[in-house]
């Protein structure tokens, strides 16, 4: 498969080392140009093709939303961001607004989380070059472009199911899955617990994609990223005028998701006060958009997910009682990695398929400390290493000196190492099993041996459990 060619990035910032970092940073995935004012960028833009902007906020002369404005009006497709220390209400919404800005990141950024940021970006501008051919084909064939659409739509839902959570046959994950597909094509909302990074966005666009509603809009939004002022407007909508930088209607994700199903993430981060409205909207099935005297019908299934334990929330009050009830309607709690190391080896060979580099591999002792590693960062922590590992070795097998300090010294650090055991010379196969039973002890201890407590933890059965515990040879009576 031909490599695609890397996309143009703007990059406007009037600090020099900040623009020498950010360009380093992402020159191996794009073609990177700098500008050190909004003035200078828009003379480049006048003489360059730049699929990508990324500029900072606060500068001298003319500021990013202002430069990020102009930039939509005389060049539409670009994907504009915007990257600024400060978090002024007034300058978001009026980025979103005004400029169209797309991504509006804070500084400090994190290297790896930018460059996932600006290559999503990249996806967006390949997709709406997609979309306008589509609508140009339209004019001509529409009966082809049917079932061209069809046939993607198809490849999309069969790329966000059940089986893109990588999972042995003996994960705990299975049973969660299993549970997740037989509740799909019901109209039940679905509460979905987990640390971050365990996958719950992926589990919940599956769900989507087996339910009715695969059809229609499955659309995201991250509760905890935004104050209650702007996550209402986001949510419901908002009128011109409504509030300050409300230069023009907008349509709420609710309505946009009209039909489909609307993933509410970091739910348990929300405060009481939008509790009461959020509540609102989910008992009546309607909206009412901010500055309007009129609610909007809204027809969509609720998908929630929180990494706190919102039961205890519940308990003391910071979580309304009546909006769980509301939102839990099934739940589903994704596994840490550590509970399931087994799939370990299957995420990262799915993640070398993924980057067109299947015929790669980690040696044996590289994927043992990938197995001896607790991965507090769960499956995105997984990822970002195995990236790094891709980008810093050249060969098809990847040694233990491609992957990160903190996971080579893993057996090292006492507590943080989650098997005490060393691993030199085991098979995979043992390795994991030495692996599940330290994992299966520990919750034993945790629990001083209720195993009903340790099967839920752990997302087993009683009798999964016991299984497990005869297989690996651990003494039942044991705490």
């Amino acid at each position: 498969m031909k490599p695609r060619t890397p996309l143009t990035v703007l990059v406007v910032d009037d600090e020099q080392r900040s623009l020498e970092t950010l360009r380093r940073t992402l020159e191996e995935d794009f073609t990177v140009l700098t500008a050190s004012s909004a003035e200078e960028g828009e003379a480049i833009m006048a003489r360059e093709f730049v699929h990508i902007v990324l500029s900072d906020q606060r500068m001298p002369g003319m500021q990013g939303v202002e430069f990020l404005r102009r930039v939509r009006s005389l060049w539409p497709d670009t994907v504009r961001l915007i990257l600024s220390g400060y978090t002024d209400a007034e300058d978001i919404i009026a980025g979103i607004n005004q400029a169209g800005i797309w991504q509006y990141l804070l500084k400090p950024w994190h290297p790896e989380q930018l460059l996932l940021t600006l290559k999503s970006a990249a996806d967006l501008w390949r997709l709406q070059q997609d979309n306008q051919r589509l609508s140009l084909e339209l004019r001509d064939s529409p009966e082809q472009l049917v079932q061209r659409v069809a046939s993607r739509r198809g490849k999309v839902r069969a790329r966000s199911g059940f089986d893109r959570l990588a999972r042995a046959a003996d994960s705990p994950l299975c049973e969660i899955c299993e549970l997740a597909q037989r509740i799909a094509g019901h109209e039940l909302s679905v509460l979905v617990t987990g640390e971050s990074g365990t996958g719950k966005e992926l589990l919940a666009r599956a769900i989507h994609n087996a339910s009715e509603r695969a059809e229609r809009p499955f659309v995201v939004e991250n509760c905890g990223a935004l104050p209650d002022t702007l996550l209402e407007a986001e949510l419901f909508g908002h009128k011109r005028g409504a509030f300050t930088g409300a230069h023009e209607d907008r349509i709420g994700l609710f309505q946009q998701a009209d039909g489909g199903t609307l993933f509410l993430d970091e739910i348990g981060d929300t405060s009481p006060a939008f509790q009461v409205k959020l509540l609102r909207a989910l008992q009546e099935g309607e909206v009412r958009p901010v500055g309007s005297p009129r609610t909007v019908p809204v027809d969509v299934r609720i998908i929630a997910a929180t990494n706190r334990d919102l039961e205890a929330d519940v308990a003391s009050g910071r979580f309304r009682r009546d909006l769980y009830y509301r939102i839990a309607g099934i739940g589903l709690h994704m596994p840490s990695l550590r509970e399931r190391p087994q799939d370990i080896p299957l995420i990262v060979g799915g993640l070398f398929k993924e980057s067109a580099l299947a015929g790669r591999r980690f040696s044996d002792a590289a994927m043992k400390a990938l197995l001896a590693y607790g991965w507090p960062g769960n499956v995105r922590e997984l990822q970002n290493e195995v990236m790094r590992a891709l980008a810093l070795s050249d060969s098809d097998v990847l040694e233990l000196a491609a992957l990160s300090a903190g996971v080579r010294g893993a057996r090292l650090r006492g507590e943080a190492q989650a098997p005490t055991y060393d691993p030199a010379g085991a098979t995979l196969k043992e390795l994991l099993d030495q692996v599940e039973a330290q994992v299966i002890v520990a919750a034993l201890g945790r629990h001083k041996g209720n195993k009903t407590r340790v099967a839920e933890e752990l997302g087993l059965t009683r009798v999964g459990l016991r299984m497990k515990l005869a297989r690996l040879g651990l003494d039942e009576g044991s705490p």
